[in-house]
């Protein structure tokens, strides 16, 4: 990422949970520890089915009396339905503030030029009231802002950035293998820790339970991940089929299917190979593992 640029990411959502509830309301849903989020800390975190299996993922900032949830935008009216449902009778306050603050990314090394920055994923900092934070699942995704729309584009010419294409910016985090773009194709059809979040760091095995805590750490503990969601990279055609195949044996199901695609993949299948290129009906593909991935 250059450090002369900025990705305004239009297509995130920001909710705003508040109330003398908020934070145990959350520590009882949420994949992570709550605990960690402070003002100069945030994280990354999931929200499951019962079984343990994808529902959204969001990146989670302290602000103010409440708690920031950075989310895909095409999931936010549904994200807020889901926490609304959750919330019961709990003394919690759930708002959409996606028309009032926009979230932009900037790169590494332009984060550590603010005053207190640190080479600590999660860190955050302040920069005229907004909160800025290093991309808690990598560093290599830079830095985020989660900021008002009326102070953006004064903060960014202040800053001395210029804005840029996101494409670039979602196209590096497919390369790196963090899938940001569609994630409502994977909704209950693949376990959350199948989607590396523990790798991202957003799941805590020592915090107790949540919704889908069960599966999650008998998975775990068992050992019985056989798939993984691993990025995946056109060679020719066009992805059409979502079965991934090599000699007629199924070795994976495509279930991204934008430009940035993403599939379950057997990575521990006999048949899997990540030199071999695959067929995925008449087109051709290579599965990407990211070097983060053992």
């Amino acid at each position: 990422m250059n450090k002369k640029k900025v990705y305004i990411l239009e297509d995130r959502g920001v909710l705003f949970v508040q109330g003398l509830d908020a934070k145990e309301f959350l520590q009882n849903i949420i994949t992570n520890d709550i605990n960690k989020v402070n003002e100069t800390n945030s994280c990354f975190a999931s929200l499951l089915t019962p079984q343990g299996k994808y529902l959204f993922d969001f990146l989670i900032v302290k602000h103010k009396n409440g708690y920031l949830i950075d989310c895909e935008k095409l999931q936010t009216e549904n994200l807020y339905n889901q926490l609304d449902l959750y919330k019961l009778r709990s003394k919690v306050e759930i708002l959409n503030l996606s028309n009032e603050f926009v979230v932009a990314a900037i790169s590494y090394e332009k984060f550590l030029e603010f005053d207190g920055a640190k080479n600590i994923q999660g860190l955050t900092i302040k920069y005229r009231e907004d909160p800025i934070f290093l991309d808690p699942r990598k560093k290599e995704l830079g830095a985020r802002i989660i900021i008002n729309l009326e102070k953006l584009y004064l903060s960014l010419k202040k800053l001395d950035l210029n804005a840029s294409n996101i494409d670039d910016y979602y196209k590096f985090s497919h390369e790196i293998g963090i899938a940001q773009k569609n994630t409502d194709q994977l909704k209950n059809k693949i376990f959350g820790i199948e989607c590396n979040f523990e790798e991202l760091n957003g799941i805590d095995f020592k915090k107790g339970c949540y919704v889908g805590q069960e599966n999650t750490a008998r998975i775990k503990l068992k050992n019985k991940m056989s798939k993984r969601l691993f990025p995946i990279e056109l060679v020719k055609g066009q992805i059409e089929d979502d079965i991934i195949k090599y000699n007629n044996n199924e070795i994976g199901r495509i279930l991204i299917k934008n430009k940035f695609p993403f599939a379950s993949i057997k990575y521990l299948n006999e048949n899997f190979d990540i030199k071999k290129e695959f067929k995925c009906g008449n087109a051709t593909v290579k599965v990407i593992k990211p070097s983060w991935i053992k």
